[in-house]
């Protein structure tokens, strides 16, 4: 990158407004984490797009807690009324992450194994996306102030060319997103975990 920050907020507003103007409401693929993180960004998409939540997240650990999050975000997508998104589960596989992480262990978060998560579960949601004719897909991990937006969106920006699936440029928690989502997570009494997901947060 030539090192100019770039609004990512701005420009998904921008192809929003562009998508409004031409009447279009393409397919998204909306790689999820978790409920709490969906809601926001649910409230942001679901009038202009058709979406799809992708949970894919082979981090979280253990099972059970994958499979928490899993039924929270079912109950979410019923309970926001909104009929037409779709829900998607991606295989349970956490032998997948771990393989990924090797040696990358003892690093503290928000570093290069954090990265290399967004990568991996961004990466089946491109390969989906692709297969299943979507004309977006996009994440909703940029919600979350841990998370590094810049590097969610050059990844996503890479796989965009490598898969010739568009990617949706964002950045959740401006505009006060992130306490949104933990607004709604409130109203919809929506179970929010203490750790990202993996093993090493929660350590």
């Amino acid at each position: 990158m030539d090192g100019q920050k770039i609004n990512y907020q701005l420009e998904m507003e921008k192809t929003i407004g562009a998508l409004t103007r031409e009447g279009k409401r393409p397919r998204l693929l909306l790689h999820s984490c978790c409920a709490p993180c969906s809601s926001h960004v649910l409230s942001c998409l679901a009038q202009h797009f058709q979406i799809t939540i992708f949970y894919y997240n082979p981090n979280i650990s253990p099972q059970s807690e994958f499979e928490h999050r899993a039924k929270e975000q079912i109950r979410l997508i019923r309970e926001m009324n909104l009929p037409d998104v779709q829900f998607q589960i991606g295989d349970y596989e956490p032998e997948v992450f771990f393989e990924m992480a090797k040696g990358m262990e003892d690093l503290p978060e928000g570093s290069e194994r954090c990265f290399a998560c967004y990568r991996q579960r961004m990466e089946k949601t491109a390969q989906m996306a692709k297969a299943g004719g979507f004309d977006y897909f996009t994440t909703t991990l940029s919600v979350s102030p841990h998370k590094n937006a810049t590097v969610l969106n050059e990844i996503g920006q890479e796989l965009q060319e490598k898969h010739g699936v568009l990617f949706l440029c964002a950045d959740f928690k401006k505009k006060n997103g992130y306490q949104h989502s933990i607004a709604l997570s409130k109203q919809y009494h929506l179970y929010r975990q203490n750790y990202c997901g993996c093993v090493f947060s929660k350590r």
